[in-house]
């Protein structure tokens, strides 16, 4: 595996198109992930290209998705060590006490889980937007799992940040 690299979070997909990165305000973003992507720094994974896919087919994400980004973006999470890591954070969420059983079955059945443990097996960088809530009940939150198992976890303008990433703007002249 390669040195530190980003993991992405759905969550950072969806919120980019449809509010500050929207593919026809910002195409530098998504060009940036490819680009960053074939050098070796950014991917995600297979659950989370299930969720993305899980929208309209005639979405813009979901299209950039099908023609635009390399199958190896999405690593596959079966392997027996991200298994493992998978059922120590699923044991500790179905412990945990403060949640309620909702919140926890919901967790579950989210690429967050996933994430998790792939990033703890491989030393990535959790890139999500979602905010860590400590004392939440009603929900389980990537951050504060990331937190528990040693995670590192950064919000997307982070992870632009820390690649020297720049939007330049476009000009008409005429």
């Amino acid at each position: 595996m390669k040195d530190q690299f980003y993991i992405v979070d759905a969550d950072v997909l969806i919120t980019a198109k449809n509010r500050y990165d929207a593919f026809d305000l910002c195409p530098g973003f998504w060009e940036s992930l490819i680009y960053h992507h074939q050098a070796g720094r950014i991917y995600s994974i297979t659950p989370v290209r299930t969720e993305v896919l899980a929208g309209r087919q005639t979405e813009d994400l979901v299209q950039w998705i099908k023609g635009e980004v390399p199958q190896e973006f999405f690593w596959i999470v079966d392997a027996e060590n991200i298994m493992g890591a998978y059922n120590e954070i699923m044991e500790w969420v179905t412990g945990h006490e403060r949640y309620h059983d909702e919140a926890k079955t919901a967790f579950s059945s989210t690429a967050d889980v996933w994430l998790a443990a792939f990033a703890r097996v491989h030393n990535a960088i959790v890139v999500t937007n979602e905010q860590s809530s400590p004392k939440s009940r009603r929900a389980v939150k990537l951050p504060d799992v990331c937190n528990k198992f040693n995670v590192e976890w950064i919000d997307t303008f982070m992870m632009l940040r820390s690649l020297g990433v720049e939007f330049g703007m476009k000009r008409d002249d005429s």
